[in-house]
């Protein structure tokens, strides 16, 4: 069977040019399966995990039907909305629109809070082809009269659970009732909760439904692991960890802006390059440290889940969960962020007697068994869920981490060594 190629999709020349620039060899499942049917005229509902090429699955057809159209976009009067949960997701989302279409005389421009708006309202002006934006700052923009939606073509909603999550729904559906009746709708999501699939069923028109992988799985490339320990105890055995410098490019994910800082704090007094990431950071702060990051001028970034889809970082060797997330599926984003592009990574996760809960709803949801590295179950609060005498999961109660001569693995990080997990063949559904 021949293989599957990026011209055998439909795409252009120009568009060939500027993959090829991007050094793209071969479309992923998503891009197979969607871009035919976007550029036949299809709405679609996509379901992928993250770091599966969703943005270029949508955002290569959408370019290349805008551009075949030969319209001119009118001030404040965009053609195309792309719509993501957060600032680091529309800033990636805008630079990949912009590396696609680099041979298209397209224009686009990305709105988002934390920043001035002043340049957002002048780019708004000057006949804008492609808008991607938070919800938030968006409708600002609109009910102050900057921008207009009623000549949208394209619409775009990434990361639709996390709108859902993140409280950003109802300003969702108010941005879609100022569309047109007359548009290509398309909803990005990993997950389907119910939520989710009401509003696919209102802003889709007899949508193509692309699914390659089940909900909610995890890559199998990431090695996961979990450390039984303490709260008190996690920044020692934060900083024990990163004694290794085979963590070379370290996230760090706590559930809140103050432990974030405190986290940062932490591992800038051991010496190590460290930059924190959430909420109350500016944008530019933020844009500051993901950089940073990504150039390699900071070795640790500690992030709340606001970063956990959006993150666009290449070589990150491990996350760690300082503090498990209390939704499950956050877990799966946030480990995402590694082994991306093929690559394999490993994510650590430090587990408190108080987030066994949190543990036992992460296994439940990927059907993997974390393998422990240190410590053992803490029974008193794994006992509400376990039969007498059943040891949690089935895992020896010897402590992993130990070899079989009482002598700890070196610098407390595993050897490479893969368990074989129950997981599921990628799946394709198309309706």
């Amino acid at each position: 069977m021949p293989s599957v190629t990026f011209s055998s999709l439909g795409l252009t020349e120009t568009i060939l040019r500027a993959l090829r620039a991007k050094g793209y060899a071969a479309p992923t499942p998503i891009q197979q399966h969607a871009i035919p049917r976007l550029l036949a005229g299809e709405d679609l509902l996509g379901i992928a995990q993250t770091g599966t090429g969703k943005t270029a699955a949508f955002a290569l057809p959408v370019l290349q039907s805008l551009a075949a159209a030969r319209e001119r976009a009118k001030p404040h009067a965009p053609r195309a909305l792309v719509l993501a949960p957060t600032r680091e997701l529309a800033v990636q989302i805008h630079d990949d629109f912009r590396d696609y279409g680099a041979g298209l005389r397209l224009r686009q421009t990305v709105i988002l809070g934390g920043v001035a708006q002043g340049p957002q309202v002048a780019a708004l002006a000057k006949r804008i082809d492609i808008v991607v934006a938070t919800p938030g700052r968006l409708l600002d923009l609109f009910e102050q009269g900057h921008v207009r939606l009623d000549h949208i073509s394209f619409f775009v909603l990434d990361e639709a659970d996390r709108m859902l999550d993140m409280g950003f729904i109802h300003d969702v559906k108010r941005i879609i009732r100022e569309l047109p009746r007359r548009r290509r709708s398309l909803l990005f999501s990993a997950t389907m909760p119910p939520e989710v699939a009401s509003l696919a069923q209102e802003i889709l028109h007899r949508p193509k439904r692309v699914e390659v992988t089940p909900a909610a799985t995890t890559v199998d490339t990431v090695q996961q692991l979990v450390y039984f320990v303490k709260a008190a105890d996690k920044p020692k055995l934060l900083r024990e960890l990163l004694r290794d410098t085979t963590l070379s490019r370290v996230l760090v994910f706590a559930r809140t802006k103050h432990r974030a800082n405190r986290v940062a704090d932490h591992v800038s007094k051991l010496g190590v390059a460290t930059d924190a990431i959430h909420g109350n950071k500016s944008q530019s702060a933020r844009q500051r440290a993901l950089e940073r990051f990504r150039a390699g001028r900071s070795r640790v970034l500690v992030a709340t889940d606001i970063a956990a889809r959006g993150l666009d970082v290449d070589g990150i060797s491990h996350v760690i969960n300082f503090e498990l997330p209390h939704e499950p599926e956050s877990y799966v984003h946030r480990i995402g962020r590694t082994a991306r592009a093929g690559a394999s990574g490993s994510a650590l996760s430090f587990c408190d007697p108080s987030e066994t809960s949190q543990l036992r709803g992460i296994e439940r949801l990927t059907g993997i068994a974390l393998q422990v590295v240190q410590g053992q179950p803490f029974h008193a609060a794994a006992a509400v869920d376990e039969p007498p005498g059943r040891r949690p999961h089935g895992r020896s109660t010897k402590p992993a981490g130990i070899d079989r001569s009482g002598g700890r693995v070196r610098s407390g990080v595993p050897h490479r060594r893969r368990r074989r997990v129950r997981r599921g063949a990628p799946a394709l559904q198309e309706g």
